[in-house]
């Protein structure tokens, strides 16, 4: 099958190495290089630098109403166009184009999750099951009818990180199955409107740690919010991150210490951090201006005395 292929981030890769070993990839559909790091450099995506690495064109239109642009993809007549995170909202012009339309994955058991950050919004609001969807696109945001669905258990401790990376592998095969059977008997079933939740993009304020709260929320929230943006609270006047944590019972030598949530206690081997109703465990944190390191060995050549997280 002729295939026009459309992603941004890594987590796409997993797909489009997979759909490539059993049907040609026209084009790659993604978004233009974007500034990173301190220099603001422009960078390609790494749907790009996959695509690049292979010899498939690479099409970063920045907009995708551009008559040159919607007239280049009718002329290359791809059969479908199978979608993973592209970024962009995909024109009516350009759904039509395809025989088979344009098919998405998913990161959710559609219709919950309907938006930019379904794995993020489920381990926040605490799921202990989701999955992959794989449907073809329609112009209401991920409304469209129902190819096929994949269920997963979602491992006590996992991060958004860990799980978008199961879920991509998930749902390659999922992917590759729906692609492999377009044309055939099946037909996708439409969603219905019972069980509709949606999923907004999450931001950096709303990563904010308040550490009143029970150790089990905060954790929540640091595993839904790593590896991006990063859970974070206030050390003085900057921000420091926590990438990995875990409810405790905490330092046995804090027993008694006239302690407020926020307030550090590290040990030889581990960081406490005083939560709402005890203590939590920082396993990994980001100090400003710092890489990703164990808490305790943060602790180790940084914390100061009667430090406290804000």
């Amino acid at each position: 099958m002729r295939l026009i292929v459309a992603g941004t981030p890594a987590t796409a890769l997993p797909v489009f190495d997979r759909l490539s070993q059993d049907h040609q990839i026209l084009a790659v559909l993604t978004r233009p290089p974007a500034p990173q790091g301190r220099s603001s450099c422009l960078v390609p995506s790494p749907v790009a630098w996959w695509a690049q690495a292979r010899g498939i064109e690479v099409l970063t239109p920045g907009k995708l109403r551009d008559p040159q642009f919607v007239t280049l993809i009718r002329q290359m007549e791809p059969d479908c166009c199978p979608v993973v995170a592209y970024g962009g909202l995909i024109t009516q012009e350009l759904l039509d184009i395809p025989r088979y339309g344009w098919i998405n994955l998913h990161y959710s058991l559609l219709p919950a999750y309907r938006g930019a950050a379904p794995v993020q919004r489920a381990l926040l609001d605490g799921c202990v099951r989701t999955g992959v969807t794989v449907f073809r696109l329609v112009k209401a945001l991920d409304a469209g009818p129902v190819f096929l669905q994949r269920e997963v258990d979602v491992d006590p401790g996992e991060t958004a990180g860990d799980l978008l990376e199961r879920l991509s592998v998930l749902g390659a095969e999922a992917m590759s199955e729906v692609v492999k059977n377009l044309g055939g008997a099946d037909q996708p079933r439409e969603q219905g409107d019972q069980g509709v939740s949606l999923a907004p993009k999450v931001t950096t304020d709303q990563a904010r740690v308040t550490l009143g709260q029970s150790g089990e929320d905060i954790v929540r929230r640091v595993r839904a919010m790593s590896p991006d943006p990063g859970a974070w609270a206030l050390l003085g006047s900057d921000r420091f991150k926590i990438l990995r944590a875990a409810v405790a019972d905490g330092p046995q030598d804090a027993a008694g210490a006239d302690t407020v949530p926020g307030s550090l206690w590290a040990t030889k081997k581990a960081l406490y951090c005083r939560v709402g109703d005890g203590w939590i465990e920082l396993i990994q944190v980001v100090a400003s201006g710092k890489k990703p390191m164990p808490g305790a060995d943060w602790a180790r050549g940084a914390l100061k005395p009667g430090a406290c997280l804000a």
